[in-house]
């Protein structure tokens, strides 16, 4: 248990989980059909940590308890300025594309179904978003995961390049 709290760095009482999709999956057997279900979840603290999971189980609780656990194992660190994202950024999986943008002060989460979860439980306030490719949840969440992945803060950019923070700024 200790691990896992070591690889998010949040406490387990400031994790906020979220259910984006549940699929009821039926195979057909010999002796009639068998029900079984997956979640997909995604988990955050709303300071910037992220992560998603899926589940799969007989019973729909189990397979979201499941789906749970697997989100808290891959979390990602997000970085946030003044509620929003640093600058636009692509995010790509399978065909699922998506594009956010940073927003104005007060212009809330303007985004659809699996990528309105995971901005808000990553602590995003105010960003542009849009899907472009698949509307597959799975493939969406994965892709705006992608994206947020990518992100980096102006300090990691000076960092990376050895300049001064000034000359980020200025071009």
């Amino acid at each position: 248990m200790a691990k896992r709290q070591d690889r998010s760095n949040a406490p387990e009482s400031d994790i906020k989980e979220k259910l984006v999709s549940l699929n009821r999956v039926t195979k057909v057997n010999k002796g009639g059909r068998t029900f079984s279900f997956s979640a997909i979840a995604v988990v955050g603290d709303g300071k910037g940590k992220v992560g998603h999971g899926l589940g799969k189980a007989r019973d729909v609780s189990e397979s979201i308890s499941k789906a749970v656990d697997d989100a808290k194992k891959n979390m990602i660190s997000v970085p946030l300025l003044h509620g929003t994202i640093p600058h636009e950024q692509k995010g790509k999986y399978g065909a699922g594309k998506v594009l956010i943008k940073p927003a104005a002060d007060g212009t809330g989460v303007i985004a659809g179904g699996a990528m309105r979860a995971v901005l808000e439980i990553a602590g995003i306030h105010n960003v542009l978003a849009k899907s472009q490719g698949s509307s597959n949840p799975h493939n969406v969440v994965k892709a705006t995961i992608d994206a947020l992945s990518k992100l980096r803060n102006a300090q990691t950019v000076a960092k990376q390049r050895g300049v001064s923070l000034k000359k980020v700024y200025e071009g």
